[in-house]
């Protein structure tokens, strides 16, 4: 990953919009080259026809795993290997996952946190985050985190600090991230990688002109200037 990476989620509450691949030539037309989308929404042969497309431009794919109970953890796992996606975020099953995703190259970034519902929330102090993020972090195997900072009852821009000073493995934040100072958090706090998806389908973020690559413009500049600041 670069300083902070834009990845933009195919997907609306949790779950791959239905349209998702009629949306990617919007998607890289803007330029955006880190795609993911959920293992929800649609059938596992949309989503390999899907992967290879978002591959064969030449960017990056991610599973996002929302499923909460084991079972259907370890069936998300199976198809993003089945898939070949380049990167598997979320899931806390990780003592289990670790022997599936061993050697295959598929970089792994579980949530850390106690994580509930659906769409996801992230629940405990900020002690208690920092701890499990701490923890997944010296874990052979795992390469990042997903962080559901925005969806935990803490101040999220604190967490996202915290989380970043605390590990040395790379941090994604993702989840509700629908506003110009959340980008700011998630760069600013050192992230390095960020998700956006039904804000951006929603068309939340101020835009020159509407529709999708439009809304993407928008976040990347957002994320740019943020950078800028920062560098300064």
């Amino acid at each position: 990953m670069s300083d902070t990476d834009f990845i933009f989620m195919l997907t609306r509450n949790d779950r791959t919009i239905p349209d998702a691949r009629e949306q990617l030539p919007a998607v890289l037309s803007a330029g955006v080259r880190h795609i993911g989308f959920k293992d929800i929404g649609l059938p596992l042969s949309a989503l390999t026809d899907l992967n290879r497309e978002i591959q064969q431009a030449g960017a990056k794919s991610y599973l996002e795993v929302v499923s909460l109970d084991r079972d259907s953890e370890i069936a998300s796992v199976h198809a993003a290997l089945t898939l070949g996606v380049d990167y598997l975020l979320g899931g806390t099953h990780v003592d289990d996952v670790l022997p599936l995703i061993e050697a295959s190259g598929l970089r792994y970034y579980p949530f850390p946190g106690r994580i509930t519902g659906h769409p996801s929330i992230l629940e405990g102090s900020m002690m208690e985050i920092v701890a499990s993020a701490r923890d997944l972090a010296s874990r052979d195997g795992v390469h990042g985190l997903d962080l559901l900072a925005y969806r935990a009852d803490v101040d999220a821009a604190e967490l996202i600090r915290a989380v970043c000073n605390t590990v040395v493995k790379p941090v994604v934040v993702a989840g509700s991230i629908d506003r110009a100072e959340r980008i700011h958090a998630a760069v600013s706090g050192r992230a390095a990688g960020f998700t956006v998806g039904t804000a951006a389908l929603d068309g939340r973020f101020p835009a020159a002109m509407p529709g999708l690559t439009h809304q993407l413009l928008a976040i990347a500049a957002i994320q740019k200037q943020t950078g800028r600041f920062i560098e300064e």
